[in-house]
């Protein structure tokens, strides 16, 4: 006889396998690709047409993603500019002053949308996330990405500005609760990503399924996507779209070294590791010598283990990195994408190379359907 757990796992999907069915219906006929009516984007790809693109107001549902002292005015401004949902990172500004005048640069760059991320760290000396919000509405942005802790306390005063916010979540129990408390839309982060991808361990190939199971707000896929494969594989899976970040990084808008990008493309897909598990904060980093040495650090004293033992590998270690290209300074994070990675393209020729790709993906599988 069946355990208790299992009767309620199969329950759970015979319960959602109507629903889901009718989502990918729905997604099919929603998701299509619009021809430009400017005769001057010759060449380029079309926009396609989802429930992401038509939420943010954008040509195409890709994201960049925020990302620590590389989401600066000119990296959102490129990617906007080029079709996708550009982002600036609030955290990395630090004041609201500071994130008032990159948003104001951003305009300057861009008369597309745009939007800001805002992560809700634990710390004992929090930034002034009120000041960071009211930036952002006084700027008149009009998305935002939140990533961390709860973002419940950051809701009311954005949503009575009319923005719409997209929370990273690295679970679906997390995704539900970003759904319950009234983000418009999440951004699920598989095991693969770069950055903090949890601790549970789940890959996107069963990570966006199971989202799709259960949300009822659009979704995209986040952590290991790089081209028209991923965004093409995104939406079969359920996504309405995809975020990038590791990506991002490696093209000639990025605001970052050289060092950092020749990194990116030296690196395979298994030169990334794992830091902080014992202390369960989880980071995929790109190895170099700070990082081994990390790595031996957690190994030799195992729980014992506090953040102070490993403050020389990841305190105020991105502006040496990202800015001075000191690439050995300590641990940043990078995602396994780097395996997919061989050149470094204008957001605009990466961003019309996906959308390119994926219409090829699509018009092979219609020849297939036909052929069958």
């Amino acid at each position: 006889m069946p355990s208790r757990g299992r009767r309620r796992c199969r329950h759970r999907k015979r319960r959602y396998g109507l629903r889901l069915l009718q989502k990918q219906a729905c997604t099919a006929a929603e998701t299509r690709l619009v021809s430009p009516a400017n005769t001057g984007l010759h060449g380029r790809a079309r926009a396609m047409k989802t429930a992401i693109t038509e939420m943010f107001g954008i040509q195409h549902p890709i994201i960049q993603g925020g990302m620590h002292y590389v989401g600066f005015a000119e990296m959102a401004a490129a990617v906007s500019n080029a079709g996708g949902l550009g982002i600036i990172t609030g955290l990395t500004q630090g004041t609201p002053e500071k994130l008032a005048n990159e948003i104001a640069r951003c305009k300057d760059m861009t008369d597309k949308p745009f939007g800001v991320n805002l992560t809700i760290l634990p710390t004992l000396t929090p930034p002034d996330y009120p000041g960071l919000v009211k930036a952002v509405i006084e700027g008149g942005v009009k998305v935002v990405e939140t990533a961390g802790r709860n973002p419940v306390d950051l809701l009311p005063p954005l949503k009575d500005a009319g923005i719409k916010v997209i929370h990273k979540c690295t679970s679906v129990r997390h995704s539900l609760k970003a759904q319950d408390i009234g983000c418009d839309a999440v951004s699920v982060d598989g095991f693969e990503c770069g950055g903090h991808p949890g601790e549970d361990d789940v890959p996107n190939f069963i990570l966006l399924p199971r989202a799709a199971d259960e949300l009822e707000i659009p979704f995209v896929s986040s952590g290991g996507m790089a081209d028209g494969r991923s965004l093409i594989a995104s939406l079969a899976m359920g996504a309405q779209g995809m975020n990038m970040g590791t990506r991002f990084i490696a093209t000639r808008e990025a605001p970052v070294h050289d060092n950092v990008k020749q990194a990116i493309l030296a690196a395979s897909e298994l030169d990334t590791r794992l830091v902080m598990r014992p202390l369960r904060n989880t980071e995929r980093v790109l190895t170099n010598e700070a990082v081994e040495r990390l790595l031996v650090k957690e190994r030799e004293l195992g729980d014992a283990i506090t953040i102070q033992d490993i403050l020389p590998e990841v305190a105020g270690v991105y502006p040496k990195i990202m800015a001075e290209g000191t690439m050995d300074a300590g641990a940043w994070s990078c995602g396994m994408v780097a395996g997919l990675i061989h050149d470094i393209p204008t957001c605009q020729e990466l961003i019309d190379r996906i959308m390119l790709q994926a219409e090829e993906i699509i018009a092979r599988m219609q020849a297939m359907a036909r052929a069958g």
